[in-house]
């Protein structure tokens, strides 16, 4: 479901920051939100080369999309050449991707979650959040805290692990 080559999407005169998309099957939203905050937006395919990607950008941001990310270990072996030399940040897939790619691992489901008014709280303030999500994969809450990673946001209502932070890899 990825793009078949790079595209530029947003390209403003002044733009606040420069980003790469790692295209897995995002949404058109994530891209205009980038595009409204005044963003350099460039779109890669999921297969491109970590040097093609990170040529440029002041980060790269890894979509949503579908199916197992331990099914993808071409996309974990670049994204695991980028750790470190900027922040990348991932949604849902690209969550799991770089999770994987920082030498986590994932899991299937028992549920997988689905829809709007999905509760994840907020472990650093404490707050409740209400998202919208759709995928039945998860990241292994021991293997993260295993590699020196941080979790961030937990789902209430099964404890998976919706969000984390790796500050030596800028994850």
């Amino acid at each position: 479901v990825s793009c078949p080559s790079t595209y530029v999407f947003a390209n403003p005169a002044k733009p606040v920051a420069r980003f790469a998309v790692l295209d897995g099957g995002c949404k058109r939203n994530i891209l205009r939100l980038l595009e409204q905050a005044g963003a350099y937006v460039r779109v890669h395919p999921l297969s491109d080369r970590a040097e093609a990607f990170l040529d440029g950008v002041d980060a790269v941001v890894v979509s949503n999309g579908p199916g197992d990310p331990a099914a993808l270990p071409a996309v974990v072996a670049q994204l695991r050449r980028a750790l470190g030399t900027k922040p990348l940040l991932g949604i849902c897939l690209g969550f799991q991707l770089l999770a994987l790619a920082c030498g986590a691992s994932t899991y299937k489901l028992r549920f997988g979650h689905r829809g709007a008014n999905q509760p994840v709280r907020d472990e650093r303030t404490g707050r409740i959040e209400i998202t919208s999500q759709n995928h039945g994969f998860g990241v292994d809450r021991a293997s993260l805290e295993g590699i020196g990673a941080v979790v961030t946001h937990t789902h209430l209502n099964d404890g998976s692990v919706s969000g984390f932070v790796h500050p030596k890899h800028r994850v």
